[in-house]
């Protein structure tokens, strides 16, 4: 059975992700990160920004504000779809459950291929312990964007926890291909892991 499998420190899986693209022209996306400490006063010398680039400024600085600033956002229409993705991390992280799902379901009717709600999705199902719609959700995420590391790790680890080793070989390999080899080295273990148990499994059906 998956449950058998060892997972070592490295293999708790990666937490949710903040849409990051601004929805109005911000040539240095860094210069806001300036300010030393953001509030909302702060927001009056970018008066170019979006409600939705003014929600992801305060949420980067962990201001409280975030959330409804988002919700502003979405009610101007304003990267709907971000913005309740980014909604619902905020919910999740206070541990409102059912509000982030909801979030993040909404986000997904606005754009059915958004890439971080599948991914925040897999993460809650994840958290909920079903794995089955982990997997779903994280396998779409990774369909839509391919180049997405942090996804290819905790499909490997459903994949696991599943039974399906072989794929979660694939993925995490495939994991390792799109980070830097001090990074990848964190799944070493893990992947040595899933090779050895694919490879009892095997002998244990040919005998």
């Amino acid at each position: 059975m998956a449950q058998i499998l060892a997972f070592p420190v490295q293999a708790s899986k990666f937490g949710y992700k903040r849409v990051k693209k601004r929805g109005t022209a911000v040539e240095n996306p860094d210069q806001l990160n300036l300010f030393p400490q953001p509030s909302a006063q702060i927001l009056n010398f970018a008066p170019e920004l979006s409600r939705f680039d003014q929600a992801l400024t305060l949420d980067e600085h962990d201001d409280r504000k975030a959330a409804e600033w988002y919700r502003m956002a979405i009610e101007e229409q304003d990267c709907v779809a971000d913005a309740y993705c980014n909604l619902g991390i905020i919910e999740s992280k206070q541990g409102k459950t059912a509000q982030a799902f909801d979030c993040f379901t909404t986000s997904l009717k606005h754009n059915p291929r958004h890439s971080e709600s599948h991914y925040n999705l897999g993460n809650l199902y994840f958290d909920l312990n079903d794995y089955r719609l982990a997997q779903i959700h994280f396998e779409i995420a990774a369909e839509v964007e391919p180049s997405f590391p942090s996804v290819y790790f905790n499909l490997a680890l459903v994949q696991a926890i599943n039974n399906d080793l072989a794929a979660a070989i694939i993925a995490l390999t495939r994991y390792q291909e799109l980070v830097s080899e001090e990074e990848g080295r964190n799944a070493d273990e893990l992947l040595d892991n899933l090779k050895k148990s694919l490879s009892a499994t095997k002998n244990s059906r040919s005998g």
